[in-house]
């Protein structure tokens, strides 16, 4: 059998969602909390790898089993073995060709930024302060300008793995209620530290240390010292995950347990 399951965690604890030699990594916690109610050993794969203190909001991961439980019992009884940073949302029996990673049609961030004088006490896990004022309609003309399939080396980490830099935003916004600042990227697939970096240099032209068109002059670069500084973790969000509606995943109301928080954010 095969499960979907739907988990939102704040990532400010931990090492990110995959398990690595030094640290915690959400996934083995959840793999942990799953072994205890399958009774047996589950590995899972994941709609998104996030980094280092990195939150997710819709994640996605999917694990096979021998075990028979109702989604309600996968829910309560995963959660039940979760620290109060970590939540499973939502449980999904599911075909054998769902995948999280690879049926997965596009994937969504959100980067969330305080920008007013004072700090916040509240927000500091998850938000970056930004004291200057911010022009959010100049870094939404910046980023028209990343909009499409193009190659983003200039916004992925020294250390990314991936074999192509080549993604395609199919979705960019940069949005000011009050004092917050949100940008959210949608696109088929991510590069490590892609949205950070994009964060930043649409923050340097919100500053008006840039203009809008340096958005794009830094991607025909194709050099990361070309773009701004990499937003700090604690910002961002993995949203969400669209997949075919053939998996209805996630679920609605009638077929499973739990609920959606893809607008969790502002």
């Amino acid at each position: 059998m095969r499960v979907a399951l739907g988990i939102e965690y704040d990532g400010t604890g931990y090492v990110g969602w995959q398990r690595q030699k030094s640290g915690t990594g959400v996934q083995e916690l959840v793999e942990g909390a799953l072994a205890l109610v399958a009774d047996e050993p589950v590995e899972t794969v994941c709609a998104g790898r996030t980094d280092s203190g990195v939150h997710a909001a819709g994640q996605v991961a999917h694990f096979d089993t021998t075990a028979e439980r109702s989604a309600r019992g996968w829910l309560l009884g995963v959660n039940s073995n979760l620290p109060d940073d970590i939540n499973a949302t939502w449980a999904k029996e599911v075909d054998q060709d769902f995948h999280a990673r690879f049926s997965a049609e596009c994937r969504t961030y959100r980067y969330l930024i305080l920008n007013r004088l004072a700090r916040s006490g509240l927000f500091h896990r998850r938000a970056w302060w930004v004291h200057e004022p911010l022009d959010a309609s100049a870094m939404q003309l910046g980023g028209n300008l990343l909009l499409g399939k193009h190659d983003f080396s200039s916004f992925r980490a020294a250390g990314c793995q991936a074999a192509t830099a080549v993604r395609e935003v199919t979705n960019l916004t940069v949005r000011r209620e009050d004092c917050w600042v949100v940008v959210s990227i949608t696109a088929n697939a991510f590069l490590q530290h892609m949205v950070r970096n994009i964060t930043g240099t649409l923050v340097a032209i919100g500053r008006g240390e840039e203009q809008p068109d340096w958005a794009k002059s830094v991607l025909d670069r194709t050099d990361r010292k070309a773009a701004g500084i990499a937003a700090p973790p604690q910002g961002l969000t993995f949203a969400g995950v669209r997949y075919p509606e053939k998996f209805g995943v996630p679920p609605g109301n009638g077929d499973s347990i739990g609920f959606n928080v893809y607008d969790s954010i502002l």
